[in-house]
């Protein structure tokens, strides 16, 4: 497994709030992201967020990668992207639900 990490700056807390309530609310990831899923890290006293997906494949995280890249961001859109990193999952490990 891969993770796309995105670390967003410059958030308020309703903008943490109605990010969390879109990627809730998705039937899936966005057309052309071949994700298996996301989590959201979010400091809301900093102004800070961390976006995980999660991709089966090297390749996999490679075209979502593109494919976020090349979406126009919406214009209600708040904070900025200040890095975007790449990893091999070592470990993923979760209670039973």
């Amino acid at each position: 497994m891969y993770a796309r990490v995105a670390r967003w700056e410059g958030l308020d807390a309703e903008a943490i709030r109605r990010f969390a309530e879109m990627i809730n609310s998705a039937e899936g990831p966005p057309e052309g992201v071949p994700s298996t899923g996301i989590m959201v890290l979010s400091d809301a006293e900093n102004g800070r967020s961390m976006v995980i997906g999660l991709f089966d494949t090297e390749d996999d995280l490679r075209t979502g990668d593109a494919a976020l890249k090349a979406m126009d961001r919406p214009p209600e859109a708040a904070g900025d992207i200040s890095s975007i990193e790449f990893y091999e999952v070592a470990a993923d490990r979760r209670a039973d639900e």
